[in-house]
């Protein structure tokens, strides 16, 4: 059976890999300006997290039976407007977990040994000249916000670094050797490192502010690889400005895609443009994933990882 799928963004190893079994639109276009004729025909939107899919996208697919996510998020899908149309979500959950919690250690040390400002220097022909003596990671404390799949991957690599590991989730978790704190302001203060690996959601939209960085203190160093929903923008941009905090390592913004001026301008905030889940390894994997969940809708069988809001639909 034929099958059109489109895409919301354009990923393109996916797109070679689902070519492979099924019609896919490869236009790069915008969804409300597809042609009509494949507009009418779609019946599998793939999307991200932060690219999501609106209800009035939703509405521009007459035929759409199945919206896929190519990673865990799926925080921008109007969920509501799906399940009205009776079209079932999956996401790729725990898939690029371990690549994430990488990009998460690459951050961390980036900013706290400060490797932008060194790799300048030597790429300038200087040696050494302004730079200043940067604390190590091995001995300190880490805490983790949030601690699905990403978040314990993060604490295995601290523990790995001979941190001490603390955590902040919602319901307490198996990890031997970590300590669960109620807050993420006390977590902020029993830690030397605090990463975000939180969901983008309602209950945790600006969970991370002014307290909780004037917890973590002048000496602490901030890493979100989670949402940028879940950080209070002005708030970081004043803590580290003011010394609140030392630095920060972001791969998320509130705002996507993009990232703020107020961000850009510091000298002591290392940034990427939302690529810690980006490995070959995961896009396969995922792709994969994509692709049982599509059979198991054709097949009439169970979707292998739908979102936890539509496991009655699955």
């Amino acid at each position: 059976m034929t099958v059109n799928i489109v895409f919301k963004e354009r990923f393109p190893s996916f797109i070679e890999r689902l070519a492979q079994d099924f019609t896919v639109h490869d236009l790069d276009l915008p969804l409300d300006r597809l042609p009509a004729d494949v507009a009418a025909k779609a019946e599998v939107l793939v999307t991200s997290g932060s690219a999501g899919a609106s209800r009035a996208e939703i509405a521009a697919l007459p035929a759409l039976k199945l919206i896929c996510t190519v990673g865990t998020g799926y925080e921008s899908i109007d969920l509501q407007a799906a399940r009205e149309r009776g079209v079932p979500v999956t996401h790729a959950a725990g898939i690029n977990a371990p690549v994430v919690a990488d990009h998460a250690m690459a951050l961390l040390l980036a900013v706290v040994r400060d490797v932008p400002r060194g790799d300048a220097v030597a790429r300038s022909g200087g040696w050494r000249q302004g730079l200043t003596s940067r604390p190590m990671l091995a001995g300190k404390r880490l805490g983790v916000l949030g601690f699905g799949g990403i978040g314990q991957g993060i604490a295995r690599r601290g523990a790995g670094f001979d941190m001490a590991v603390s955590y902040y989730s919602r319901s307490a978790k198996d990890f031997p050797g970590a300590t669960r704190l109620p807050t993420p302001a006390a977590l902020a203060e029993a830690v030397d490192f605090l990463i975000c690996a939180l969901p983008g959601d309602a209950s945790t939209f600006h969970l991370i502010g002014a307290e909780v960085f004037e917890a973590l203190g002048p000496a602490g160093f901030f890493v979100n690889v989670g949402r940028g929903s879940t950080v209070d923008t002005e708030a970081l941009v004043a803590a580290l400005r003011d010394g609140t905090i030392a630095g920060a390592g972001l791969d998320v913004f509130e705002n996507e895609p993009g990232v703020p001026e107020s961000l850009r301008n510091l000298a002591n905030v290392v940034l990427t443009p939302h690529v810690a889940g980006g490995a070959p390894e995961a896009q396969a994997l995922s792709a994969e994933l994509i692709i049982r969940n599509i059979r198991g809708w054709l097949d009439g069988r169970r979707l292998e990882t739908p979102v936890p809001e539509m496991r009655d639909m699955a």
